[in-house]
């Protein structure tokens, strides 16, 4: 193939400009929910929904790809990723186990300025209008998040490539989908001021019981929730997927 072939040229920088826009817009619609786990991506319907043309749209694909939000089955096209039950739930017991030590070693290492910050973010968390009312609590990623920073602050950078690597974002959509149950956005915020002043205190121990705490509130939770649907379908007579 010629070295100028256009399967070979790097994206201009319109089309990586329109690509960046169409990830960022189908990433937070699938981590918000808008396109569900196990949902087939139609190009058509992503380009007259987003308004994309279909070059940036691929592009877009290929980095949600990298990020595990999406799956390519050859024959079956591309779908949102998607974990089992036991998946999930097991997710859940790994994040409980490492994100509490992250925290304990978060209150060890992180800066008064690091800490001033998290206090911050959880400032502009309060003023989400989902949270207001009870029924939703969106983090955005990276800096915006709790969860990444206290990660980020506990200086270890194996914690740190396990917990913020490629299951980030897969476990950010979960995160998000279960914050919608009555009642548990506001519970959750108040766990994160809770575990934001045991750092501040310095007091380690605390810290990771209460992050472990607020994991394991959030799995009890999604347990709840998937036996629910499970009696549902029995008694409608259907079965689970």
């Amino acid at each position: 193939m010629p070295a100028d072939s256009p399967q070979e040229k790097p994206p201009s920088p319109a089309t990586a400009t329109l690509a960046d826009g169409a990830f960022e817009r189908i990433q937070q619609a699938i981590v918000q929910g808008e396109l569900a786990p196990g949902t087939r991506i139609s190009e058509q319907y992503l380009c007259s929904t987003f308004g994309i043309g279909r070059g940036p749209l691929r592009e877009a694909i290929r980095r949600l790809e990298g990020r595990r939000l999406v799956v390519r089955t050859p024959h079956a096209g591309v779908r949102v990723a998607s974990l089992s039950q036991e998946e999930l739930i097991e997710l859940y017991h790994v994040r409980e186990a490492l994100e509490g030590m992250a925290c304990r070693l978060a209150a060890q290492n992180m800066t008064d300025a690091e800490i001033a910050g998290l206090r911050e973010v959880l400032a502009m968390h309060e003023q989400h209008s989902g949270l207001k009312t009870n029924e939703s609590y969106y983090q955005q990623e990276g800096d915006l998040d709790i969860h990444y920073r206290i990660i980020q602050g506990s200086r270890n950078r194996t914690l740190s490539d396990m917990l913020c690597g490629d299951l980030y974002h897969l476990v950010r959509m979960y995160r998000y989908r279960y914050s919608t149950t009555p009642k548990r956005p506001q519970q959750a915020f108040a766990e994160h001021h809770r575990i934001i002043e045991a750092i501040a205190d310095r007091d380690g121990e605390l810290a990771e019981m209460l992050m472990r705490r607020h994991i394991s509130v959030s799995r009890r939770n999604i347990e709840r929730q998937m036996r629910e649907q499970r009696d549902a379908t029995a008694s409608s007579g259907g079965s689970t997927p």
